[in-house]
């Protein structure tokens, strides 16, 4: 009987050990990219244009899709994303939440449009003057190409997919809308 309890222990304890492990070292973005540092929310608050992106269910028959950024009376930010679906012809609207994951000088944060549940929103390449930014999640099925503007200049748009490549995206995958 002391064995049993022994060897049940043993199992938990290991058990314990494991999902702990995982949890300290999950990654809240792909391995090879990092997060922008010296990252400025206040300006990166606005409207953004979505230029290209991984196809994703959330946006399935989404054309014209826009994100506007702002801070709230309570001093959250607030994100409203919204798009045109052309295949039910009406536009689509949806508030989220966002929250820094850690420091609020590095650009890993969290985006939530249901309640409790937040997905990884990683802003891992912006130009100086915060008019065009490549966002994605934790790992390499989601990526997105942002500007200020309904148009992105040649040069910036090869950094972003020499950056994306570099941390191993697919970007024959990206939809250029």
């Amino acid at each position: 009987m002391k064995k049993e309890k022994l060897l049940i222990a043993a199992a938990a304890g290991v058990g314990v050990a494991a999902v702990a492990y995982k949890l300290l070292t999950r990654r809240d973005i792909p391995e090879w990219a990092t997060p922008v540092e010296n990252f400025d929310i206040n300006r990166y608050l606005g409207k953004w244009y979505e230029l290209a992106r991984f196809e994703s269910r959330i946006e399935k028959d989404l054309k014209h899709v826009t994100e506007d950024y702002s801070i709230d009376a309570y001093g959250n930010i607030r994100v409203v994303t919204t798009g045109y679906n052309y295949k039910k012809h009406k536009t689509i609207r949806a508030t989220g939440k966002m929250k820094f994951v850690g420091a609020e000088d590095v650009a890993m944060l969290k985006v939530s449009y249901f309640g409790p549940f937040y997905a990884n929103y990683n802003v891992i390449d912006i130009d100086p003057e915060y008019r065009h930014a490549l966002v994605c999640t934790n790992n390499l099925e989601y990526l997105w190409v942002l500007s200020r503007e309904t148009t992105l200049p040649d040069e910036i748009k090869a950094q972003f997919i020499n950056r994306a490549i570099g941390i191993g995206f697919d970007v024959d995958m990206l939809e250029w809308v």
